[in-house]
């Protein structure tokens, strides 16, 4: 991958930016979730203009496949996995275990970075389906759509706003009204890898999810709902969408990942398809 070829790319996207310049997989280019992933004023899903320059400068073309990981069990990396598969991109890869995994396989790193050529890049056609919008959302209340929610106990009963030592500018605590919290973590093992296709059935079939129906997943921001985005797609035959990183503004999240919306309506939260309305713990609503 070190080679000046479009025809592959290994890209990393970690929580912390700075642990590409620190260490990175030999080929690997970085990209920064903050400014490459997002659109710094609306905090949408970068233009597609903005996403072809980024995929141009990077090397890719069209046809080029690419490879993500990260750190976080590849929190970010599956968050750039569904991105570039909503614009379109055909071959694209997420390595199983991410950053961390490699690097407690002693595997070989590298602080060089590469240099490749960059390419024309035009985006044909979106997948649109991938991401669900407020509302998407609102139509899934009244019509019994599976919704899971990735975050932790916690944030679901909105006890906290959000991860411990994390501030993403949450209003509200709670959760979507008839949703499944469903953590992220339960898709992984301890490794990072994914867990095993009959243990990933078995957390779903759980909550009576079989892959017969449409499915929402989502989070904060979008990048833990992506990692389960990711899972739900690859590993079975459930419809899932989700949205992407609209978190401010008109209030969005990729892959059904819940945004923090400033003037949202307020939703009441019951837990899981129980009662249990709070009143001053409103659901944030996505924006996809």
């Amino acid at each position: 991958m070190q080679k000046d070829d479009p025809s592959i790319r290994l890209l990393e996207v970690d929580i912390d930016p700075s642990n590409y310049e620190r260490e990175h997989i030999p080929g690997a280019s970085k990209v920064n979730w903050h400014t490459d992933l997002q659109d710094s004023t609306t905090f949408d899903v970068p233009t597609e203009a903005a996403f072809e320059d980024l995929a141009g400068e990077l090397g890719i073309t069209p046809d080029s496949t690419v490879v993500f990981y990260g750190d976080m069990m590849n929190w970010f990396a599956a968050h750039a996995y569904w991105l570039f598969t909503y614009y379109g991109h055909a071959n694209v890869s997420l390595l199983d275990g991410g950053r961390d995994f490699w690097e407690t396989r002693d595997a070989p790193l590298t602080t060089e970075e590469p240099a490749f050529t960059p390419q024309s890049y035009s985006i044909d056609t979106r997948q649109p389906g991938i991401r669900a919008d407020r509302p998407d959302v609102m139509d899934a209340l009244e019509q019994g759509t599976t919704l899971v929610d990735v975050r932790t106990p916690e944030e679901f009963r909105g006890e906290i706003l959000a991860p411990p030592g994390w501030n993403e500018g949450v209003q509200r605590g709670g959760h979507i009204p008839g949703a499944y919290n469903i953590p992220w973590n339960q898709v992984v093992e301890s490794t990072g890898c994914f867990k095993a296709e009959d243990e990933l059935r078995a957390v779903y079939e759980e909550h009576g999810i079989d892959g017969n129906e449409d499915v929402i997943t989502y989070c904060r921001i979008g990048e833990r709902s992506a990692l389960t985005w990711f899972v739900s797609t690859r590993y079975s035959d459930t419809k899932t969408s989700g949205t992407t990183t609209g978190r401010g503004l008109s209030g969005g999240i990729p892959w059904g990942h819940r945004s923090r919306r400033v003037n949202a309506r307020p939703l009441g939260t019951d837990r899981h398809r129980g009662k249990c309305t709070l009143k001053n713990a409103h659901v944030p609503l996505l924006r996809r």
